[in-house]
């Protein structure tokens, strides 16, 4: 793992909010609104690009957290600007705080985190989870 990074540094992305966006639940539409959980994805990405330079050769990096705290909606054709902000790197623990905006209005804040790992590392731990047998409940 390699860290160019201060804390303090910023990563942004945009995204423009389509139906894809909306919250779906049980195939029903709740809102036509930038639903939560799509926020949360992008809120991802956004500080994923950091973890995307600091990878080496045989690495990966795994979300670990996100935290969100949606303040105001976002409309279907509204651009939404994600600002990721590089709070700390303990050990191989990445965080980042986070703003979504729609030009002036705060749409959320959040906070992430992710890990870096060996990729041959959590391909291990993925086999080993799937090779326990789970009782299901019933």
């Amino acid at each position: 793992m390699k860290n160019p990074f201060q804390s303090g540094a910023v990563k942004t992305y945009t995204h423009v909010v389509t139906p894809a966006d909306f919250a779906v639940l049980d195939g029903r539409t709740i809102h036509e609104l930038y639903s939560t959980f799509a926020l949360g994805r992008d809120m991802e990405w956004t500080s994923r690009q950091f973890v995307e330079e600091m990878l080496e050769a045989g690495e990966a990096g795994i979300g670990t957290m996100v935290h969100i705290d949606h303040i105001a909606p976002a409309f279907e054709g509204e651009t939404v600007a994600f600002c990721a902000t590089f709070e700390a790197l303990e050990g191989r623990e990445l965080t980042c705080t986070l703003e979504a905006r729609v030009g002036p209005r705060l749409v959320a804040t959040g906070r992430t985190g992710q890990r870096i790992t060996s990729e041959e590392k959590l391909t291990g731990r993925f086999a080993a989870l799937r090779s326990v047998d789970v009782p299901v409940d019933k």
